[in-house]
């Protein structure tokens, strides 16, 4: 008996809509895959030998998603289905999406045109048999990522899924087929057809991955690496000396591996150092020094990571991180020092640098960082802040209002004496009253001869 799963009761009766009104209906893809691995599975997609206007007679709430190739979303039970007709695919032009598709009756057909086998599968939801023409069952068995029929064929047509099979093997842990691998550098002109945003969600999935840095080294060996990343690809066989075991490239993806499975870490991570190469120099006793790579690194961080067509938001967290990983904390630091540390870096970001830094020294090669290395700065932080101490101008007792009670007027010198004050306050933070700011605001205008 062939292999099994248990469609969801709701799952069931949707088909059931299918079958009473005479059409077919089955659930392909992802979810059968991710099922028979015992993932969970988040998304259901259809796929019918209903024509996209039918599917639409049968259902109250129907979204033509992608009507022109077969696909609508149907929302049933709460959930939103992407119901697809049966359908063979014309010529892809654009490396992303068929010119015209054809509609069919045969789900053979059908699932013949998918990318790799372990997707190319089929559930009857009532008896929850599998159907998998391709060899699919025996992929997923074998934990191997095999495009259908012709690997060169199936990236041609679209140039995202080189990428795509790296990130299944990266997610699921899985070998990637030879011939397969193969067509990638094979196909890379079509590869760089596809968009940037496309390729940013599929590096993003490799990133956020249990096994990013496999992931990394694929991309690498296949070719596609220097496509997406040039300035890590840069990173290559620049020795570094002194703790580290690895070249650059190789530091960055150790490093990536080991910070937390969070996309900004993982970024930040993965580019800190890219700015050694253009920063690398030799002093005369053969020591190398790396100076301003950190500046070098941020802005070589935001360059790519924009060309990605990442967040604004993502872009900016992870430059900041890239720019204040070199910090040097020991024992010896006064209470101002740390002060001055968190009102440089940001108090949401002494965290995040922490664990950057941990990551950071566990790809050195030389064994994972003790977590215990960066916990008395935490702890000195947050003793800090239990006192109320400022880090920031939002911290001190008076503001921009308070100045112009005392006739200062507005602009970029009030700015200016706001930090005068703030820096005060770091040194000594039994200045932060309101009385005693007032005080060094009038010493600062008769400094300065604002009037």
């Amino acid at each position: 008996m062939g292999r099994r799963i248990d469609v969801p009761k709701d799952l069931r009766e949707f088909a059931r809509v299918f079958a009473k009104a005479g059409f077919s209906c089955y659930f392909v893809g992802g979810a059968v895959r991710d099922s028979l691995l015992g993932l969970p599975v988040s998304d259901w997609d259809a796929a019918t030998d209903a024509k996209p206007e039918q599917v639409r007679s049968l259902f109250r709430s129907v979204i033509p998603t992608g009507i022109q190739h077969g696909t609508v979303t149907v929302r049933w039970q709460g959930r939103s289905i992407e119901t697809t007709t049966f359908r063979v695919d014309g010529e892809y032009k654009d490396g992303r999406r068929p010119e015209s598709v054809r509609f069919t009756s045969d789900l053979l057909e059908d699932l013949s045109r998918r990318d790799f086998t372990i997707n190319g599968m089929a559930v009857d939801p009532d008896s929850g048999v599998i159907i998998a023409p391709d060899g699919g069952l025996r992929d997923l068995a074998d934990c191997v990522i095999r495009a259908i029929g012709d690997p060169v064929a199936r990236f041609e047509e679209d140039g995202l899924r080189p990428l795509r099979a790296i990130r299944f093997a990266s997610r699921l842990g899985f070998s990637i087929d030879e011939a397969t691998f193969a067509a990638i550098p094979a196909t890379v002109e079509r590869f760089r057809k596809v968009s940037a945003e496309r390729v940013r969600e599929e590096l993003a999935k490799i990133l956020a991955s249990a096994r990013a840095g496999e992931g990394l080294l694929r991309l690498d060996e296949s070719g596609l690496l220097p496509e997406i990343l040039p300035e890590l690809s840069r990173c290559k066989g620049v020795g570094q000396g002194g703790p580290h075991r690895y070249d650059v490239f190789r530091h960055l993806v150790a490093a990536c591996d080991a910070a937390p499975q969070r996309l900004t870490l993982r970024l930040a991570a993965l580019l800190h150092d890219i700015g050694k190469p253009a920063r690398r120099a030799e002093a005369d006793d053969g020591s190398l020094t790396f100076y301003g790579h950190d500046v070098e690194s941020a802005r070589l961080a935001e360059a790519a990571l924009r060309r990605l067509k990442f967040p604004n938001a993502l872009v900016d967290e992870v430059v900041h991180l890239v720019r204040h990983h070199m910090f040097d904390y020991s024992e010896h630091w006064t209470d101002a020092a740390v002060r001055r540390f968190v009102s440089r870096v940001g108090l949401e970001s002494v965290k995040p640098l922490a664990e950057l830094r941990l990551a950071d020294t566990s790809g050195m090669g030389n064994g994972p960082a003790d977590v215990r290395s960066v916990m008395p700065l935490i702890a000195r932080v947050e003793a800090l802040r239990a006192k109320d101490q400022a880090f920031s101008l939002k911290d001190l007792a008076i503001g921009g209002n308070d100045l112009a009670g005392i006739g200062w007027p507005k602009g970029p010198s009030m700015g200016r004496a706001l930090a005068e004050m703030l820096e005060a306050v770091l040194d000594d933070p039994d200045l932060n009253t309101r009385e005693r700011l007032l005080e060094i605001a009038e010493r600062i205008k008769v400094k300065h001869g604002v009037i």
